[in-house]
C-alpha cells in the first residue's frame, strides 16, 4: 500500500485500516533501521512495538508538511535514541560503556548471520557518536538521499555530508586496522 493511500484512508476515518497499511509497508524497513543501533533482535522487536504505538498515537498531528515515510523513520529515529540514552544511563550507573554492551549483544545474537568483517563492521559503527551513526546508517544502509535525512533529523545537507565523510573515515580507519 502507498503512503498516497493510506494518508487516504486515515483521512476518511479508516484509521485501523491505514494502521494496517502502515504495519504492513514498514515493519520491515523499521525493524532492520532499529536493528542496526540496537544490535539485538529481542531487543529491536521491543522497540519496535513501542514505535508502532507512538505512530498510531501521533497519527492525528500528521499534518503532511513532510513525506509519511520521513516522519515515520523520525519517530522511529527518536525512539531509537530515547532507547540510547537510557541503556547509557544504565551503563554508567554499571560503570560499563553503552558502546560496550552493544558491541557484546553483536557477539551474543544468535539472529546475526554476517561474517567476521559484517559483525566488526556493525561493532565499528557502535563506536561512532549518535548523530554519525545515524547518518551513516540511514544513508549506507537504507540508501536515503541526503534531502530525505535532512528530514528526519532536522539537519542541513551540508552538515549531514560532512557527519557521512567523518563517519565513513573513521570506519575505514578501523576495518583497515582489523584486516
Amino acid at each position: 500500500m502507498t503512503d498516497e493511500r493510506i494518508i487516504e484512508l486515515y483521512g476518511c476515518g479508516q484509521s485501523e485500516e491505514a494502521f494496517r497499511g502502515i504495519t504492513d509497508a514498514y515493519t520491515e524497513r523499521l525493524y532492520w533501521h532499529v536493528r542496526r543501533f540496537l544490535c539485538s533482535h529481542e531487543d529491536t522487536n521491543d522497540l519496535l512495538q513501542d514505535i508502532f504505538i507512538k505512530i498510531w498515537t501521533a497519527m492525528p498531528a500528521f499534518r503532511g508538511d513532510s513525506r509519511l515515510y520521513t516522519w515515520i523513520y523520525r519517530i522511529a529515529t527518536n525512539e531509537v535514541l530515547n532507547h540510547l540514552r537510557k541503556q547509557k544511563f544504565k551503563a554508567l550507573i554499571s560503570l560499563d560503556s553503552a558502546s560496550g554492551i552493544l558491541e557484546r549483544k553483536i557477539d551474543d545474537d544468535a539472529y546475526f548471520n554476517g561474517d567476521e568483517l559484517q559483525r566488526e563492521l556493525h561493532k565499528a559503527i557502535q563506536r561512532l557518536p549518535e548523530k554519525q551513526r545515524i547518518v551513516f546508517s540511514l544513508r549506507y544502509f537504507d540508501e536515503m538521499k541526503y534531502e530525505e535525512i535532512s528530514e528526519i533529523t532536522d539537519t542541513s545537507v551540508g552538515a549531514l555530508k560532512a557527519s557521512y565523510h567523518h563517519a565513513y573515515n573513521k570506519i575505514k580507519e578501523e576495518m583497515l586496522k582489523r584486516f
